[in-house]
C-alpha cells in the first residue's frame, strides 16, 4: 500500500512540476529482486489512486530480468531472488548489476 500511495504522491508532485492534470497510463519496471508484489501493488494502486488525478490510469509493469556478476567464475549469470547461487559455478559471491529496479518508465498525462 505504502508503494502505491508514494506512485500517487509523485505523480502530483511531478502535475504541478510538468503542469499536467490527468494521468492515463503508467508504465513501471519492476525487477524480481525489488521484493514487490505486483498483484498486490495493481489491486493497491488501483485503490489509492481513486479521486486523485490518476483515478483509472492503467498501470502497466516492465519486468526487468534479474542479472548478477559472478566474482567467482566472472560470468553475467541471470538470478530470479537474491542470494541465488551462480548457476555456471556454484558461487554465491554474486553482485546484483539489474533487477532491483523500481521506477517508473514513463507517463501518459493529460
Amino acid at each position: 500500500m505504502s508503494i502505491a500511495e508514494s506512485l500517487i504522491q509523485l505523480l502530483e508532485e511531478q502535475a504541478l512540476a510538468q503542469q499536467f492534470s490527468r494521468v492515463r497510463k503508467l508504465w513501471l519496471e519492476i525487477g524480481p529482486l525489488a521484493s514487490v508484489d505486483v498483484p498486490s501493488l495493481q489491486f493497491c494502486f488501483e485503490a489509492v489512486s481513486r479521486h486523485t488525478l490518476a483515478e483509472a490510469a492503467v498501470l502497466e509493469i516492465i519486468e526487468v530480468p534479474g542479472l548478477a556478476w559472478c566474482l567467482g567464475c566472472e560470468a553475467r549469470v541471470d538470478i530470479h531472488q537474491r542470494f541465488d547461487a551462480c548457476p555456471k559455478c556454484g558461487s554465491y559471491r554474486l553482485q546484483v548489476i539489474q533487477g532491483d529496479e523500481l521506477r517508473v518508465k514513463e507517463l501518459e498525462v493529460d
